[in-house]
């Protein structure tokens, strides 16, 4: 295990380093979405010219709800309602994160990163990246609650950080109305998948940090947490120091996880610098609503229980009832979700982190104002084999 330093942004709506905000060094940059204001070929064009300028190994971005023209199906229905004057092409503002060689934007599909670099860390992790938001007004990439399961079962359980436009319900995203917007559908999902990071934004007055630890015991209540613990920011107060989380061995305090990939079925990755592996995205429907496609990598109920477990358990695994997902216990009991704990009780913590760069909300009556990046260092298993 090597520490790894992440630096997280979002929401930066067309602010830059070095003018609203400064960019901390740090091996990979993660930005969580809301890239511009509208989308637009132009505010694209100065945000990934950013992007691509920032010294890090790896930079990894998914779109948010304002980057509307990252979503055709949205943009070919209500583009003209934002760009009536000058339409934009889709298919060319999204060309210029397609052709940007330095950055990994994931669409609801995840990656394995490996970073290669002698001078950096050698660590690898496997990544998964959403722009889905709940829907709210007329913006991009929404999706409703009774679509919320289905969207979030494509985060593969082995997934060491999850990157999401919106936060999970309850956990920084209280919005300034005083209520939890986030969604409770990745919530749940985090419960059963625990990484090590989950990063999001898009509510600009949750920024900040939460340590969630999971309550796997529990039988009778669902997706239930045991605790969480909130951060105090090192660097509030726009005083010099860093706005860090440190979750590494060597601070005392590490994050209690040990990132297991489990029993459940899954295939090996090969090594090499950034492997995506594609999700399909969900299809739209006639009705609103999202299809999953026929090639779902979802794995099945039977591939979701360990060998050694299906051999102890009195009832054939294809008949195990849904009514145990988010079940806590012991595998190999039946009464647990098997696929989320059999051999990954060891992933028992989750670092929430909500890295909103604008701290002012949409539509903004008041003058702008802009947080620091979080930074978060992480102990990660080192690829390259001595």
């Amino acid at each position: 295990m090597r520490k790894t330093r992440f630096v997280c942004v979002s929401d930066t709506h067309n602010a830059t380093p070095n003018g609203s905000f400064k960019l901390p060094k740090g091996d990979v940059l993660l930005h969580a979405g809301d890239l511009t204001n509208q989308g637009t070929f132009s505010e694209l064009k100065k945000t990934i010219k950013w992007i691509e300028e920032a010294d890090f190994e790896a930079k990894i971005v998914i779109a948010g709800n304002h980057d509307i023209t990252l979503d055709t199906d949205f943009y070919n229905q209500y583009g003209m309602y934002f760009h009536n004057q000058n339409p934009e092409d889709p298919a060319k503002c999204q060309e210029l994160l397609e052709q940007a060689p330095s950055i990994l934007w994931l669409k609801h599909e995840h990656a394995v990163v490996n970073l290669v670099s002698p001078s950096g860390p050698q660590t690898t992790f496997k990544i998964f990246g959403s722009p889905f938001s709940p829907a709210q007004g007329m913006w991009a990439f929404g999706y409703g609650p009774d679509e919320a399961v289905q969207l979030w079962d494509r985060i593969p359980l082995d997934t060491d950080i999850v990157v999401t436009h919106t936060p999970p319900k309850y956990h920084c995203d209280e919005a300034r109305e005083r209520r939890a917007v986030g969604c409770e559908g990745l919530r749940n999902a985090l419960w059963r998948v625990r990484s090590r990071l989950a990063v999001c934004g898009h509510v600009h007055e949750g920024r900040g940090v939460e340590c969630v630890r999971w309550d796997l015991d529990a039988s009778n209540i669902k997706y239930k947490e045991s605790k969480v613990i909130a951060w105090e920011d090192p660097g509030r107060d726009n005083n010099k120091k860093l706005s860090i989380v440190d979750l590494t061995i060597k601070s005392g305090n590490p994050l209690d996880n040990d990132g297991s990939v489990g029993d459940y079925s899954h295939s090996d990755t090969a090594t090499v610098n950034v492997v995506r592996e594609p999700v399909p995205i969900l299809s739209p429907l006639k009705d609103g609503g999202l299809e999953a496609p026929l090639t779902s990598a979802k794995p099945s109920a039977k591939l979701g229980v360990s060998r050694i477990a299906a051999n102890l358990l009195a009832v054939p695994t294809q008949t195990l009832p849904p009514a145990t997902r988010g079940q806590g216990g012991t595998p190999p009991s039946q009464r647990c979700d098997l696929a989320a704990l059999s051999g990954r009780m060891g992933r028992q913590e989750t670092c929430i982190v909500n890295a909103a760069i604008m701290a002012s909300s949409w539509p903004r009556s008041e003058a702008k104002r802009f947080n620091k990046p979080i930074v978060v260092d992480i102990d990660l298993p080192v690829w390259k084999k001595d």
